[in-house]
């Protein structure tokens, strides 16, 4: 059975992935069959790109790629800096940046700049969320963990092995359902729809800096 601080753990790390797919969708209407936070289909299109002496395009989606690495090594550097703040500290950022985006306006090309800079900021706060240690937007891997788990499921009784394929899976689903409401959302608000991102980042990012206090209250607690 799943323990209450593993569960919301979880929930987060879906959230998250669910903001993950809420943002690109919205960027992948932006800027027409690029990503800002799924790499692998930008790499991709990246070697197509080269492939067919399409410099332009080819500068513009490793562009993004550099970007995207760019935010994780900033989210990274702010995680260590800021220790057991780390997650709160990258989400109260990453919603700084998408304020930033949406203030620039639809008419701004390089609104979607911090647009995916805070994607890649956003893998340093889920690092540890959950139980699938993956970054939020590789769901191949959760489905290939998903499949495998279904697998074990199968030819185990025991009730660990029954239900450990539940996380992978509300990953995927977290996901999918993200970007169906970004999708949705840049139908009818265009940009604006990141302010909706933003709101939910900073929320996640209360709820982190809430769990860093009653983590720090619990051990408080112990040494006396």
């Amino acid at each position: 059975m799943i323990e209450r601080a593993e569960l919301g753990q979880l929930l987060l790390a879906v959230g998250l992935t669910g903001l993950a797919g809420y943002v690109d969708a919205i960027g992948l209407l932006r800027l027409g069959n690029l990503f800002v936070s799924f790499m692998s289909g930008d790499s991709t299109q990246l070697a197509v790109a080269l492939s067919q002496a399409r410099w332009m395009r080819a500068v513009e989606t490793g562009g993004i790629v550099l970007l995207f690495v760019l935010g994780a090594l900033v989210g990274r550097l702010i995680a260590v800096a800021a220790k057991g703040w780390g997650r709160p500290v990258v989400l109260a950022t990453e919603t700084a940046l998408l304020i930033l985006a949406a203030a620039l306006g639809a008419a701004t090309p390089l609104a979607v700049v911090p647009v995916i800079i805070a994607m890649g900021m956003q893998n340093a706060a889920v690092r540890h969320a959950g139980q699938p240690k993956t970054g939020l937007t590789y769901i191949t891997g959760a489905l290939v963990n998903l499949g495998e788990k279904l697998a074990d499921a199968l030819a185990s009784r025991t009730p660990k092995d029954r239900w450990a394929w539940a996380p992978h899976f509300l990953l995927w689903l977290g996901l999918v359902i993200g970007a169906l409401l970004g999708a949705l959302a840049y139908r009818r608000f265009d940009i604006n729809a990141l302010i909706g991102a933003a709101l939910a980042a900073a929320a996640f990012a209360l709820i982190s800096a809430r769990q860093v206090i009653r983590d720090s209250e619990t051990q408080a607690a112990r040494r006396q």
